[in-house]
């Protein structure tokens, strides 16, 4: 959810500088979570929510465009499965 965006001039050049709060969907999440069956039958699993802004900011770092949806696959993966982003990840933990 975008709470603020701010833009300035520097060196003729336009700076935008986002703010975010990704609150609600860490609660969403907390939510998932504890109310998902862990026994699903499915050859589907819920690996986890990914707010775009945040998509576009890992792809951003990788330097990897948005409309190449193959590598745009491979960091959102690599993001998923690094750990660092668990509070993003629903119940299954299995291989992506």
């Amino acid at each position: 959810m975008k709470i603020r965006e701010t833009f300035k001039e520097e060196d003729d050049k336009i700076i935008i500088k986002k703010t975010h709060d990704f609150t609600p969907v860490m609660k969403r999440m907390d939510d998932i979570r504890q109310n998902v069956d862990q026994d699903l039958r499915s050859d589907y699993r819920y690996v986890g929510t990914i707010p775009l802004p945040l998509m576009e900011q890992w792809c951003k770092e990788a330097g990897v465009k948005w409309d190449d949806v193959h590598a745009r696959a491979e960091v959102v993966k690599r993001k998923i499965l690094s750990g660092d982003f668990d509070k993003l990840r629903g119940n299954w933990k299995g291989r992506y």
